[in-house]
């Protein structure tokens, strides 16, 4: 099942117009790092679920609004001193010898719960940026 919005370039020319760009930025910076700080919350949730020692909750990161191929963004990743980056994707995919860990699937499963508190995130900041 799809959806395609009509009308949405149209809108956000004439919020641009009416707040300024940099007002639109600021309200989309707001949005993107409250539904970022939502998501992070469920994914450590379902990474509760099957924890050893903790670390991978404990260095999930997020990075600051940025500009990647001209939509803002911001990136959920794994950053410290266990280097958890490295084993992210094993317990996500699973591999040859252990094609079904505990945490298969647990990035799909908390992107797939937060996607309503991203609406109401979006929803929230423009409701208090106009």
């Amino acid at each position: 099942m799809s959806v395609k919005v009509k009308g949405l370039p149209k809108l956000l020319a004439q919020l641009e117009q009416k707040l300024g760009q940099q007002a639109l930025q600021r309200i989309s910076d707001k949005a993107l790092i409250e539904a970022a700080n939502e998501f992070v919350k469920v994914l450590k949730q379902e990474f509760e679920k099957f924890k050893d020692t903790g670390a991978s909750i404990e260095e999930i990161t997020i990075t600051g609004p940025y500009w990647e191929n001209g939509v803002r963004t911001i990136k959920v990743h794994w950053r410290g001193p266990d280097g958890r980056y490295r084993i992210i994707h094993l317990n996500e995919w699973g591999t040859i010898n252990n094609p079904n860990p505990a945490g298969k699937g647990a990035i799909a499963r908390a992107l797939k719960i937060s996607e309503k508190a991203y609406g109401d995130a979006v929803k929230k900041a423009l409701k208090g940026g106009l």
